[in-house]
């Protein structure tokens, strides 16, 4: 197996090289594909993992992992991996983990923007939003544009004097930058401006405005579902899909109607989140939003990450909604339980409570600052909040440099602290994959009623926790077929009672047998179907039936007619 170590984060190269090796030396476990290339040219890989011995991955039920589509995300791509390890190093020693490798697969895309985490990984980093592919504008505009200035591979804050400056030194911690009175004037206070590191294009001397990144495209708005254009989303690119990296997931994931189940891994809030993210929880058939808030309930249990909607919990802007995501298309149009999974809560990891996700970064206590320095000091070894510098800027001259770390310390954590945050997930993709629907024969019966003629009985049995059909939007959505049975028959036969192919509807799963107090309720056999034909045929001849569903897999079976 490959030299694998959770306590860093691995450049495309050497995640290339991981991916091949455990692609040699595991072939009948891991296979390795490109389902497309990014926008400068990079293989986007798909681990593809199930045990090969008990069928190709495209029939069994599978589950979709994808990582590291906005660019300093890093933290994805390392649980990406570990999801993938463990699986291979638990396969015939944890009984969850190898009843997943049997009976259903896995797909994972460990970076699916290649491009964007080079940049946030480089020596000197870059931090973008995702692509590196310049829009909605090819020429960068005039103003401050981020940049590790001084070239230590740290991005951090410049504090600069100024009279009119929103901020002032905290009196008990002069580290720490507190915000100015609206009326105050004090001409003994030294006041600051503060803005991110980085370069000033064409600077007059007077005046400074943060310039739009060149690299404007945020992938994760590139997906059909609710896409809309620049001026009413930013980020969306010219149309849905029009990007590289999201045009060959949407592909791949289309191409593969077994996939029924997806988490999207990204940094940082220490969160599940789950549709709609422009629709409030009334957009939800009943019982799609009840079983999405019970994975949600168990997802907490594994991982002690909350379960949130995005719409009701997790707005950037109260008055506006994103649009685009792929957890919203993965549900919305393939009707697949899709979540999102935010990495990484260093407020919590300050001891920080009772606080609401987006709000915070608006407005909190100046008593959040001091716990956050603290844990920075005694945690993290002074590591996380930079001590202020001095710094000879080339166009503001003398100014400080500091403040938090927040590639390393803020938007993923302390190398130390990864493989810790990231390893309860790798048990709830487990947990996820194992709750799809799982099509097996419950039993098969040929019965001979005649010198030449058989009566054929087959019942079919869906032994997983959701139903085939997985989800109430996927039947609305037309998204996914019902069962369908085929016989083939041996020499000299035929059928004579029912059809050589036909379809046996959906089979309902366990997910919404909660509480025998509920009025109606009762544990009926909607699991299970009833198939019968009348054949006539030689005695000793051998009748094989295939029952195949997209999403529940497929079995074969065999019977000799005598």
């Amino acid at each position: 197996m490959p030299d694998i170590s959770f306590s860093t984060f691995y450049r495309y190269d050497e995640l290339t090289t991981i991916l091949k090796a455990w692609a040699e030396e595991k072939p009948d476990l891991f296979a390795l594909d490109s389902i497309g290339k990014s926008f400068e040219g990079r293989d986007i890989w798909l681990a593809t993992l199930t045990n090969s011995e008990t069928g190709p991955d495209t029939e069994k039920p599978a589950f979709w992992v994808e990582a590291n589509i906005h660019a300093s995300e890093v933290t994805g791509s390392a649980a990406a991996l570990h999801l993938i390890s463990k699986l291979l190093n638990d396969y015939g020693r944890d009984p969850k983990a190898t009843m997943a490798m049997d009976t259903r697969a896995f797909y994972v895309v460990p970076r699916l923007n290649p491009d964007g985490a080079e940049w946030a990984l480089a020596d000197v980093p870059k931090i973008i939003r995702s692509s590196t592919r310049p829009y909605p504008k090819e020429d960068e505009e005039d103003g401050l544009h981020r940049e590790d200035v001084d070239q230590d591979g740290r991005l951090l804050t410049m504090r600069i004097p100024d009279a009119n400056g929103p901020w002032k030194k905290h009196p008990k911690e002069p580290r720490i930058m507190t915000r100015r009175a609206p009326d105050e004037f004090d001409s003994d206070q030294q006041y600051y401006r503060l803005l991110p590191e980085g370069r000033i294009r064409n600077f007059d001397g007077v005046t400074i405005k943060v310039a739009p990144a060149l690299q404007g495209l945020d992938l994760n708005r590139n997906f059909p579902m609710d896409w809309a254009p620049e001026s009413d989303q930013s980020g969306a690119g010219p149309y849905p899909t029009s990007e590289p990296e999201i045009r060959a997931e949407v592909a791949a994931i289309v191409e593969r109607p077994n996939v029924t189940g997806y988490i999207s891994y990204h940094t940082h809030s220490g969160v599940h989140l789950r549709p709609y993210s422009a629709h409030n929880d009334d957009h939800f058939p009943t019982n799609d939003l009840r079983v999405y808030q019970w994975i949600g309930e168990e997802a907490t249990k594994i991982t002690g990450y909350p379960s949130v909607s995005i719409f009701h919990d997790f707005k950037y802007d109260p008055k506006k909604t994103i649009k685009g995501g792929s957890d919203d298309w993965l549900y919305d149009h393939l009707g697949v339980f899709a979540w999102t999974t935010e990495f990484w809560a260093p407020l919590k990891a300050a001891g920080i409570t009772d606080y609401k996700f987006i709000d915070w970064f608006i407005d909190h206590p100046v008593d959040d600052e001091l716990k956050l320095l603290k844990w920075s000091d005694e945690q993290l070894g002074g590591k996380g909040f930079v001590d202020w510098y001095e710094f000879e800027h080339p166009e503001l001259g003398k100014i400080e440099l500091g403040g938090w770390d927040s590639l390393h310390y803020w938007t993923n954590p302390p190398a130390d602290r990864l493989e810790a945050e990231i390893a309860p997930h790798a048990d709830f993709a487990i947990f996820h994959c194992l709750i799809s629907p799982k099509m097996e024969v419950h039993s098969l019966e040929a019965q001979k009623v005649g010198d030449t003629t058989f009566f054929i009985r087959l019942v079919l049995v869906n032994t997983g926790w959701l139903p085939t059909n997985i989800s109430e939007k996927a039947t609305e959505r037309k998204a996914v077929r019902p069962i369908e049975v085929e016989l083939e028959l041996p020499k000299g036969a035929r059928v004579v009672g029912g059809e050589t192919k036909t379809q046996a509807g959906q089979l309902q799963g366990r997910a919404l047998k909660r509480n025998m107090l509920a009025w109606g309720t009762g544990d009926d056999t909607s699991d299970r179907t009833k198939l019968e034909w009348v054949i006539e045929a030689p005695t000793g001849g051998l009748l094989k039936i295939e029952a195949r569903h997209q999403r529940a897999g497929v079995v074969r079976r065999e019977i000799e007619l005598r």
